[in-house]
């Protein structure tokens, strides 16, 4: 390499030259191919090239100066160390051109193997894999080599009895079968299908359904079918010339990057796009050179379950991609102990010192080539919600890592789907069929068969399962829009397999009892046919599939939040990880957690799963039901005594909610808002009380009470009702509503008080914008707290929500009238943003979505910099006017698990949320503590 070269410019590295620490730079791959090396592992010889070459690349189109210099000259450093050159007719050197992103992205990008053959060196392939093997029998040495610290290589060792599976010519011709379709796919945006019809022609021509019966005539014959295939689609002939294939695979890898599945991948996995992926150029190392071969991924332990073992499928006499897309059906890696005891116990060894090394459960890819194993690919593996806790109490038991890692470790999202219900089986739901239980869960729906009927039916609010022979990255948008996805192809580390985990997905896959016909959209099983609109249910820990819906039962984790499961004395130990780690997270924790409920149940349930409060009860949702009828008396008022009369009726029915609500949370904060929608939202909407009347008149029956009601709807009809007559606007212009409504709360603080409950009650006034609006309010509450409270004093807090901008920005004025602040930032967000929640969602956020204006919804995980900046205002202005205000949010951000983060950052007291993500916050807010005292080990 040229001495003038600058750190700046340099775009390739050796795996010598890097480690597991330099993923922004080398992938994922590319880095922890490197620390295999550095640790002296058996890994084929090779190189990298960086993420800057492939943002420089997709940025302007063309290749950074100096990248195809430095390939050249790791190629030839590469050709060197192995004693071969690429292509090379007589001795050919084939490599691998891998994608490898910081993040594991499993199919999304792309993969060409055997990069170097054309119509000559599939001539010396073969010759070279018969002496080789010929060689090796004799007792003669295969050839050594040093290359980046990397172990001796015997480049072809093994039988020598090639009959056996068809010769080293099948083994060639094969191999250049693959490249042909690989490339052509990839590189050329050849259809995949195309080569896929020719290979089952090619089987069916033969008498067989296995590949593996075709012999190299066979092979050589389907070698030309996929010539032809490629030059119709292409217009020229397959490339000849190996560095041609190298530079084009490398591009195409670049350039898969943005494409389609990969861009929505990104996007569900909150991915950032400017990332790039780095380029592994490998050494080939052929699993498919007869049944002293084969290709395997292993798990250092279960990642479905984290139950320690021994994790994995092995196929013998194939290729990586066989595994990974579930041509063929795998064997569990235990198996490989009695076909090559020698191999196993090596990976055993691997296995453990890598899993020590990155104290993290491993995700490992391997082939085997005639007896010697070479390591092709290390990550830290993905896992399963529930394996992520136990793994992470595992390794705090070996000492591995301390309980703020393991707390670093999980998340919100992930306790969230162990929150999730699961089957309730009796004698009445026998399986039709078992697969292998890939990703956990219980998911019914109806049967789908391809990835755009699960996008549509979906969109139609119907609960789907995708299923397929084996899914591939195309179907990535049918995964995400399904329940679940059900597969008669695959192992554990199938592509459904291992994207499902990744999303939380339900996943069966293997299930090789299913005759699936995708064109016919049917499948037939135990002698029954299921056709597309066929409701099915299946397991994902247990891998069964059944027909018809299957009742769902609570988990486990549910019941011990509810306190049916004690953690000290189960032998679960999901719920002992799950209470271990939250414990934890309590313990480490700032901002309490609070909960939106609006009824004694609610409260009651949100007490039991750690509520310390109500931060939101909701007034208006005790106007429902049988209280309409109230409500309509008080819209149709005609004069003070009629409006006091209703507000008199409603009165004690308001007290009784306030009383059940303060017992259940006796000791504990409740923040009441005062009635903030509309009043005629609790009316039938004016078109249908328009049709009900022109019906009645047109039926001669009265109608004076139906009239005046459409009358006053009318003349309280507004074009923008969220900005209109609200909150306290609604409050200050109907004279004794808010008066009713503090009246009751303080009435049912006083009965508590007397019962021998603390009461602790919080009135809240909503959407005010101007302190003035406050103190008017403020100073009628406080007269009938005096009033109320003359016999048994209780304390009643006043304050406001934040949720209107100009309120954010003269926080400091309000905070003069405010006890305390409560963010409401789901109207916040509204008004910020300009957005009309009800109509933007579904008209055009999918579109901001796809062109990243946004990664996620603004209405979903807060928006730091716009909303997130009035949050941080308000917060810093309102207590530098009044100190120690209290501050805490009830928006629905308050459960989301990104945006929990952000509030702890700013500083408020407390989040509040649906009584269901209230264990998510806890654990969140623990998370984020750990990582701003800089506890986390990462």
């Amino acid at each position: 390499m040229a001495a003038q070269e600058t750190v700046e410019d340099k775009y390739v590295y050796d795996f010598a030259e890097g480690n597991k620490d330099l993923k922004d730079l080398l992938g994922g791959k590319g880095a922890n191919l490197a620390e295999m090396t550095n640790l002296g592992l058996p890994v084929p010889p090779g190189f990298t090239i960086t993420t800057e070459a492939c943002k420089a690349y997709l940025a302007t189109g063309e290749e950074p100066a100096g990248l195809a210099g430095q390939i050249a000259a790791h190629l030839e450093a590469l050709e060197q160390a192995m004693g071969k050159r690429l292509g090379d007719p007589e001795d050919p050197l084939l490599v691998s051109v891998r994608s490898g992103a910081k993040f594991s992205m499993p199919g999304m990008m792309e993969t060409v193997l055997n990069v170097g053959l054309n119509d000559r060196s599939v001539q010396g392939l073969a010759r070279q894999a018969g002496g080789s093997a010929g060689q090796h029998a004799s007792g003669g040495s295969a050839g050594q080599h040093a290359f980046g610290g990397s172990a001796d290589q015997a480049a072809f060792g093994g039988s020598a009895d090639q009959a056996a599976f068809g010769g080293a010519d099948r083994f060639a011709w094969d191999s250049y079968r693959r490249l042909i379709q690989m490339f052509g796919k990839t590189v050329c945006e050849v259809p995949g299908e195309e080569f896929e019809h020719a290979l089952d022609d090619a089987k069916r021509a033969k008498g067989t359904q296995n590949d593996l019966d075709l012999d190299a005539d066979d092979l050589r014959g389907l070698v030309d079918a996929y010539k032809k295939i490629f030059h119709k689609h292409t217009g020229r002939e397959f490339p000849q010339e190996p560095r041609e294939q190298l530079d084009l695979a490398i591009r195409a890898v670049f350039e898969s990057w943005n494409a389609e599945r990969a861009v929505l991948y990104r996007r569900q996995e909150r991915i950032p796009a400017e990332l790039g992926t780095a380029v592994n150029v490998v050494a080939m190392v052929f699993g498919n050179l007869g049944p002293d071969s084969g290709t395997g991924v292993a798990f250092t332990r279960d990642p479905a379950s984290g139950a320690q073992g021994i994790y994995g499928d092995y196929l013998a006499n194939a290729q990586g991609e066989d595994v990974v897309a579930g041509i063929r059906n795998t064997v569990p890696l235990q198996e490989l102990e009695r076909l090559d005891k020698k191999s196993y116990d090596e990976l055993l060894g691997i296995m453990a010192r890598l899993e020590g090394h990155y104290r993290d459960l491993c995700d490992i890819e391997f082939t085997i080539e005639r007896g010697k194993l070479w390591m092709l690919q290390t990550r830290v593996g993905k896992r399963t919600a529930a394996a992520a806790f136990v793994i992470a109490g595992q390794l705090v038991d070996e000492g591995l890592i301390d309980l703020d890692e393991a707390l670093h470790r999980v998340n919100g999202a992930q306790l969230a789907q162990l929150m999730f219900p699961r089957f309730q089986l009796d004698h009445e739901f026998q399986p039709v069929a078992k697969g292998i239980g890939a990703s956990p869960g219980a998911a019914v729906g109806k049967v789908v068969f391809t990835s755009a009927r699960a996008v549509e039916l979906a969109a139609e609010g119907e609960a789907v399962i995708l299923v397929r022979r084996e899914t591939n990255p195309d179907d990535l948008n049918g995964m995400i829009a399904a329940q679940g996805i059900l597969t008669s192809r695959g192992g554990k580390t199938s592509h459904a397999a291992v994207v499902a985990r990744g999303m939380g997905k339900t996943c069966v896959s293997g299930a090789d009892e299913l005759d699936i016909n995708i064109p016919q959209r049917r499948f037939v099983v135990d002698g029954r046919t299921v056709v597309e609109g066929d409701v099915v249910s299946i397991d994902g820990t247990t891998g069964k599939v059944y027909l018809g819906e299957v009742p769902v039962t609570p988990s486990e984790v549910v019941q011990y939040f509810e306190g049916e499961l004690d953690p000290e004395g189960t032998d679960d130990a999901l719920v002992r990880a799950v209470h271990r780690i939250m414990t934890h997270a309590d313990g480490k924790r700032r901002l309490a957690v609070r909960t939106n409920a609006d009824t004694g149940a609610d409260a009651a349930r949100a007490r039991r799963f750690g509520a310390e409060g109500i931060g939101l009860c909701r007034t208006e949702h005790m106007f429902l039901g049988d209280r309409r009828e109230l409500v309509e008396r008080l819209i149709l008022a005609r004069d003070n005594a009629d409006r006091e009369a209703a507000l008199a009726a409603l009165l004690p029915l308001q007290r009784a909610d306030f009383v059940e609500i303060l017992r259940e949370m006796n000791g504990l904060p409740v923040t009441v808002r005062l009635i903030d929608p509309p009043l005629h939202e609790f009316l039938p909407p004016l078109e249908q009380l328009a049709v009900n009347v022109a019906v009645a008149q047109e039926r001669g029956e009265d109608v004076a009470q139906e009239e005046a009601l459409l009358a006053a709807v009318r003349r309280m009809h507004e074009q923008n009702p969220m900005l209109g007559l609200r909150g306290v606007r609604l409050g200050l212009v109907i004279p004794g509503l808010f008066a009713m409504q503090v009246r009751a709360i303080v009435e049912a603080a006083v009965e508590c008080a007397k019962d021998g409950v603390t009461p602790r009650p919080e009135i809240m006034v909503p959407l005010v914008g101007a302190v003035q609006e406050l103190e008017t309010v403020r100073a009628e509450a406080e007269r009938i707290i005096a009033d109320v409270t003359r016999d048994q004093p209780v304390e009643v807090l006043i304050g406001t929500m934040i949720e209107v901008p100009r309120a954010a920005l003269t926080a400091g004025q309000i905070a003069e009238a405010a006890q305390f602040f409560s963010f409401g930032t789901n109207d916040l967000t509204q008004m910020g943003w300009g957005f009309s929640r009800d109509d933007v969602e579904g008209a055009f956020f999918w579109r901001y979505l796809e062109l990243g204006i946004f990664g996620i919804s603004p209405f979903e995980s807060i928006d730091r910099d716009g909303v997130g900046r009035l949050v941080r205002i308000a917060a810093e202005e309102g207590r530098a006017a009044r100190p120690g205000l209290k501050l805490g949010v009830c928006g629905e951000h308050g459960g989301d698990p990104e945006s929990v983060h952000f509030f702890h950052e700013v500083g408020l007291d407390y989040v509040s949320c649906s009584p269901f993500r209230v264990p998510v916050a806890r654990l969140e807010a623990g998370r984020a503590a750990v990582e701003t005292d800089g506890s986390d080990s990462r």
